[in-house]
């Protein structure tokens, strides 16, 4: 069975080890549904710790071939993998959408992302170049080089599982090393297709291998003597532990962890822009993404026509399959996930915070096994409370109000994470004291996302992150590549 062949309800789908898709060892499973419709798309297979050794087996195989592979070659195989991801785009966003649930711009929005990591890393003739100092002393000379270091391996989430995966191996096998990816047990269909047009592009059996599975899979990455580096995205407290792990057995890590991203507006903003782009940061992908904008913080004045406006904006969001070309926003991944939000909601409500648009059991017709939740926003939120607190992961607006600059970004800092944040003015001056002081890892000045472009690293601070360097840009390329100096003398 290879990935272009839809998997069954019966049938697992299979790892991608040494060029093949092979059954694995493990005999249990999971389903992967449709969180539209709840139709069962396929089983991934939970593999067991021999299979992760066989992937990376056939990983450390690879090594020594591709890393003296020229680094102009390396790159064509990624332009060629460029050119077929753009061929098969609307139909990867088509798979994307059933498997995860976003609506379909959203599933076009995140292909074109990982195709702009794979176009970034296609550079990497020049983003790999060292550096060369003659006469350092009578005689001596002195460079450095980027050379590749083994076997890395990537842990990715379940909210972006094409652009997330790709922040990380191109990168890593464009600097020649090989690579294992453990994709979320929720949606991997879609990126095993991106493995079929990876090998369609020329990148050799072993270079790139998958292996499926939980938590015993994610350990036994952790824990293998062969794996050089970790890079993992999911909640802060996994992150915590797989950075904790990872480290004592001697490997780099880079851990990105969970959010709870505030946007102040201050009254100078326009607030039809403001509210257009909120609505998109809070609800977009139905709020399952770290740089969700979930705390709106609004200075003095600027409260109630961003409230209203926001509570008016939510309410006519019409949710439905993101197949539907009609839809704003689609379910969330799983009936547990509803669940969780719902509690968070439920939570909410009890510890005092007001209801002004309530998304608890919404009904789409047509869809009555769907996993919904319709947009919610929450007035009077105080930083204490769970849902002015932790991470919800959901289509939830939390509103509250400050009295100036310094009184907003004290809720900010009291806050446990770090990742993004954003400011809404037409006073330079005050954006200009606000990225001066906001002490957040991605910032926006007018942005409601801020999504740094593959070119720029992407990580958050503090609870958000673990690790010193983060995804995508010139820290991919420090991460997955140790500098050598070299220091000569001939006579």
């Amino acid at each position: 069975m290879t990935p272009s062949t839809p998997a069954t309800a019966k049938q697992p789908i299979a790892n991608y080890v040494g060029g093949r898709w092979v059954t694995p060892k493990g005999t249990e499973s999971l389903p992967i549904e449709d969180p539209a419709t709840g139709d069962v798309l396929g089983r991934v297979p939970l593999s067991t710790p021999p299979d992760v050794g066989a992937a990376v087996g056939a990983a450390k195989e690879a090594f020594p071939a591709w890393r003296a592979t020229p680094a102009i070659e390396r790159a064509r195989v990624l332009f060629r993998l460029k050119a077929l991801l753009e061929e098969h785009h609307d139909e990867l966003a088509v798979c994307l959408t059933r498997e995860h649930g976003k609506i379909v711009s959203e599933s076009k929005g995140e292909i074109q992302r990982g195709i702009e990591s794979v176009e970034h890393a296609c550079g990497i003739p020049t983003l790999m170049m060292g550096d060369t100092l003659e006469d350092i002393a009578p005689g001596i000379d002195c460079e450095t080089i980027r050379q590749p270091l083994g076997v890395f391996a990537a842990i990715t989430p379940y909210n972006f599982p094409v652009m997330i995966p790709m922040w990380f191996w191109p990168y890593a096998v464009a600097t020649g090393n090989t690579f294992v990816l453990k994709p979320s047990e929720q949606d991997p269909l879609t990126h095993q297709r991106i493995v079929d047009l990876a090998t369609e592009a020329g990148l050799p059996p072993g270079v790139l291998n998958v292996v499926h599975g939980d938590r015993q899979t994610v350990d036994a990455i952790l824990e293998h003597p062969d794996i050089v580096g970790v890079s993992f995205v999911g909640s802060s407290k996994v992150a915590s532990s797989v950075y904790a792990r990872a480290a004592a057995c001697g490997k780099r890590v880079q851990a990105l962890g969970g959010a709870k991203n505030h946007m102040i507006v201050f009254p100078d903003a326009d607030y039809d822009a403001v509210s257009e782009a909120v609505l998109s940061s809070v609800f977009g992908s139905t709020g399952q993404r770290c740089l969700a904008g979930s705390v709106i913080v609004a200075i003095g004045e600027a409260y109630v026509p961003i409230r209203d406006r926001i509570v008016e904006g939510a309410a006519a969001l019409r949710l439905g399959n993101g197949l539907d070309e009609h839809a704003d926003m689609g379910p969330v991944i799983s009936k547990s996930h509803a669940k969780r939000v719902h509690d968070f909601i439920d939570r909410g409500a009890t510890e005092g915070a007001t209801i002004l648009l309530d998304g608890r059991h919404p009904s789409v017709e047509g869809y009555p096994n769907g996993h919904w939740v319709g947009p919610t926003v929450f007035d009077g939120v105080e930083p204490q409370m769970t849902v002015g607190r932790d991470e919800i992961f959901g289509p939830v607006a939390s509103l509250n109000q400050a009295s100036s600059l310094d009184d907003a970004l004290a809720i900010v800092h009291a806050n446990r994470y770090g990742n993004a944040i954003s400011i809404f003015t037409t006073s330079g001056r005050t954006a200009r004291e606000f990225r001066y002081h906001a002490g957040i890892s991605m910032i926006g000045v007018n942005i409601g996302v801020v999504a740094p472009m593959a070119f720029f690293p992407f990580g958050g601070s503090r609870g958000s992150f673990y690790g010193d360097l983060k995804a995508q840009g010139r820290d991919a390329i420090e991460f997955y590549t140790d500098k050598r100096v070299v220091i000569s003398r001939w006579s």
